[in-house]
């Protein structure tokens, strides 16, 4: 089957680290090298999708800020989050990642009207797959 035909249910290789919007960002930067992550989902108290927090967000934060470790997840997180199902197509999350230019979405799962997070896909997934000659 051709990788783009895929769903993000087959293509997905890693579960979902997650953190909260409360957490400081020195504990944020030691859970994303300690897991070797670009990212972490970041969920509310009931596990519900609340943001996304990058590699990118902790260098712009100290950058910013002498004190960036001391600074709180949400105030430096991404609230607007690309989502996919994970019946969707690997089609549809590389026309997601091109159109927003960004370089992860996560899959979600409704769950009383609200998404929780199930995985996370991200243009090096993408190019995995694109390895497997598929």
């Amino acid at each position: 089957m051709p990788m783009r035909n895929l769903s993000v249910l087959q293509a997905k290789r890693l579960g979902v680290y997650t953190i909260g919007p409360d957490e400081d960002l020195l504990h944020t930067a030691r859970t994303m090298q300690e897991h070797n992550v670009s990212a972490l989902v970041v969920t509310d108290s009931e596990g519900y999708l609340a943001g996304v927090i990058s590699r990118t967000d902790l260098v712009k934060a100290c950058l910013r800020q002498p004190d960036w470790s001391l600074l709180r997840v949400r105030d430096c997180m991404s609230a607007d989050v690309v989502t996919v199902e994970l019946d969707d197509p690997m089609l549809r999350v590389m026309e997601l990642l091109v159109d927003h230019h960004i370089h992860r979405v996560v899959a979600v799962e409704c769950d009383n009207g609200k998404p929780k997070p199930l995985a996370v896909l991200s243009a090096a997934d993408v190019v995995y797959h694109m390895a497997q000659g598929k």
